[in-house]
């Protein structure tokens, strides 16, 4: 909407994990070589935590994307709220793997069979997991037992494990240590320091096509920064919703009350704010949303 007022090619905020957005901040070029490391090096399972909109997805996406580029199969998993069952069924879904019923019996294998020929032409799987932490025990021990396939040159199936930090806790507990000592890489993301959420803001508006951008200024990214805690899916809000209320004030930079009005609408009030929410809204006449 507010494109073509700010000289954008597209929106600089979405909040679609693309990859092609991504910031290379030092830790999440950590993290991504901790994962293509992982799958090249055949380590076997590699765990992946981070509050959420810290990123995870998108270093899932980037993953894949190098997998793609390799010719490397892979299944992927987003939705963990799942059974054993239901468990195998997506595994033989996502893997492409022959069969008619999906047994249990059947994917392991049909399975096996995949993985040694993989293994042979000296390749891999791999099996990626998002929402990780929500996994029942029983399918976390069904995936462990997935992770003792493997020949000499090391595990047929790697195993990237991505959640909240609710899964550090998991793997921590005393029922899950069989499977926290398989894991051979782990990362976690942690949110921004203010100086990299400007940075991040700057190069999103300049890969959407606005170099040397004026719309925020270091004072109102700092702002930004403490109200969404350094979580860059937060700071994709109050950037997106500033630049909107800026366009319909024929404005081209967001100012404080802008992010002052926009966190109180979206009801974020992560910290003391620069300005006083108490003030009148920069739409006086626009009623607050419920």
């Amino acid at each position: 909407m507010y494109n073509s007022f700010f000289g954008l090619r597209e929106n600089a905020f979405n909040l679609s994990p693309d990859p092609a957005f991504l910031y290379r901040s030092p830790q999440h070029e950590e993290a991504l070589a901790n994962l293509i490391y992982g799958v090249q090096s055949r380590k076997g399972f590699i765990a992946l935590t981070g509050e959420v909109g810290t990123g995870k997805t998108t270093m899932l996406e980037c993953l894949r994307d190098f997998l793609g580029g390799q010719r490397i199969p892979f299944a992927y998993i987003f939705n963990s709220r799942i059974t054993p069952d239901q468990f195998f069924e997506m595994l033989a879904y996502d893997f492409g793997l022959p069969g008619t019923r999906f047994t249990k019996t059947e994917v392991l294998f049909a399975l096996n069979n995949m993985l040694l020929d993989r293994g042979r032409a000296g390749t891999t799987a791999v099996l990626i997991i998002d929402e990780a932490h929500n996994l029942d025990w029983d399918v976390l021990e069904e995936i462990r037992l997935l992770g003792n396939l493997e020949n000499r040159r090391g595990k047929l199936l790697q195993i990237v494990l991505s959640g909240q930090p609710e899964l550090d806790l998991k793997l921590d507990a005393p029922q899950f240590r069989q499977l926290k000592q398989r894991i051979a890489l782990r990362f976690a993301l942690h949110a921004f320091t203010a100086a990299e959420t400007e940075e991040y803001i700057n190069f999103r508006l300049a890969h959407a096509g606005l170099a040397n951008q004026k719309v925020f200024d270091e004072n109102v990214a700092g702002m930004i920064n403490q109200r969404a805690t350094g979580i860059p899916r937060l700071v994709n809000l109050i950037c997106d919703n500033s630049m909107l209320i800026a366009f319909a004030l024929n404005s081209r930079h967001v100012t404080p009350e802008m992010v002052d009005e926009v966190c109180a609408d979206l009801k974020i009030d992560a910290g003391p704010a620069f300005t006083d929410l108490r003030r009148q809204p920069v739409f006086p006449s626009r009623p607050r949303k419920a």
